[in-house]
Formats: structure tokens, sequence, C-alpha cells
């Protein structure tokens, strides 16, 4: 597991290694699907280490819609139930 503290400078060399080592990735991020920082790693691993992959890497994200009004927002972020169903998915794969 890697928790990038911050997304400039991105830590390549670590994520690079870890899914070479591993051949998975499943990558969790509290912001929408579309145009998020779970992209731009994608691109990364694509670009350095994608001959290593064994299951195509798996995003756990908000929903791509509008936040919902304070009290439910809890819903919206990821769960850990998906983010285990995204670890065993890929784990299959």
């Amino acid at each position: 597991m890697i928790d990038l503290l911050t997304l400039s400078p991105m830590d390549v060399e670590t994520i690079v290694h870890s899914v070479t080592k591993t051949g998975r990735c499943v990558i969790v991020q509290e912001a929408q699907k579309s145009f998020g920082p779970a992209s731009e790693i994608i691109a990364l691993i694509n670009d350095h280490a994608l001959m290593y992959l064994k299951a195509p890497v798996n995003r756990v994200t908000m929903y791509d819609l509008p936040v919902p009004l304070f009290g439910r927002e809890q819903m919206y972020f990821p769960s850990q139930d998906r983010i285990f169903r995204a670890m065993i998915q890929t784990l299959n794969d």
C-alpha cells in the first residue's frame, strides 16, 4: 500500500517499483472518477510498467455526480466494501 502525500512531486519510482513487483494496482481517491489524480497515476503506470501488469488497474472513486447535500456525503465517498471488492476483483483477474 502506498499513501501518496503529494501529487507534485509524485513519487514515481515507488509507484513503478510496487507495480512491477506485484503486477497489480488498485487506486483509491476521494474525487470523481473522471479527470482525477487516479487517471494521471494510471497514465504513469502505463508509461513505465504496462508490461508488468497481470490485471487491469482498478479505480475506486467517488461517483461522477454532484456532491450530495450535507449529511449524505459519506455514501458518496469510496467505502471499505467497495475498496475490498475492487481488491478481490483485481486479484482474481
